[in-house]
């Protein structure tokens, strides 16, 4: 991903490239840069030089250093969502379904996008994850299965080539996996389900890799439908057993 830099003060031009790898996704948040060495030589200028970018970047928020691991690019959440927004959607159930909403609506022009401007490269991405999907989901943890999930989508995201698209999705996945919004685990605890959600991650698939841009965009979209209405259910009959509950309780209580 690095390479020589020509400009008239060298560690601007590292700072421009390093940033232009963040914005395209390309380096995310967590990642390690290479060290200090390594990295002056890839880029073709002295240390210093790297040092002065390095620290510009740091100053900016964009990469943090820690004690004795390296330099990282920095976790850019806070800058997306306030903690004060996010306790708002783990708060209230309204986020759930509006968050639902709204992934509908990006994921289904992202699936349209991927079949019409992914390069063969991001093609080949998305259908190595769905294979490793596939294996996940023989075995019985479902963990892995819900984690690939996540790749799966954020790799179509990555293939459509919007960059605000890219990390306003990445930012919501990040929630997504803090358990803001729902724990994933719950859509792949029944067999039925996991069958139904790998079968619409194949139909995805399917469509954009014949580069059916309508297609893709209905089945994303369809995926998205069934999400919504199978946590609806989720969430209707935990509350039905809360009930149900407090009438055991009652009933015991008159023995």
């Amino acid at each position: 991903m690095f390479q020589p830099v020509r400009t008239e003060r060298l560690s601007h031009g590292v700072a421009r490239q390093i940033e232009l790898l963040i914005l395209r996704g390309l380096l995310r948040p967590g990642d390690r840069l290479p060290p200090e060495r390594d990295l002056a030589e890839r880029m073709g200028v002295s240390r210093p030089s790297l040092r002065e970018a390095i620290a510009d970047l740091q100053a900016r928020g964009l990469l943090v250093t820690r004690a004795g691991a390296g330099v990282y690019v920095a976790d850019m959440l806070g800058a997306a969502f306030s903690k004060a927004l996010v306790d708002l959607f783990a708060s209230h159930q309204e986020a759930l379904f509006d968050y639902i909403g709204f992934r509908r609506d990006l994921e289904g022009m992202a699936a349209e996008r991927a079949a019409r401007f992914g390069s063969d490269t991001d093609l080949k991405v998305i259908a190595t994850i769905l294979q490793k999907m596939e294996a996940a989901h023989r075995k019985r943890d479902p963990s892995d299965e819900a984690a690939l999930d996540a790749e799966f989508h954020l790799a179509i995201i990555e293939a459509s080539h919007n960059i605000v698209m890219l990390h306003m999705m990445r930012a919501m996945f990040d929630l997504l996996r803090a358990g803001v919004f729902y724990n994933r685990q719950q859509m792949f605890r029944h067999r039925t389900t996991r069958d139904a959600l790998l079968d619409q991650h194949r139909a995805i698939n399917a469509a954009i890799q014949a580069r059916d841009a309508t297609g893709a965009r209905a089945a994303a979209e369809a995926h998205m439908t069934y999400v919504e209405n199978r946590l609806g259910d989720l969430l209707k009959a935990e509350r039905h057993e809360q009930i149900a509950r407090l009438r055991y309780q009652h009933e015991l209580s008159r023995e």
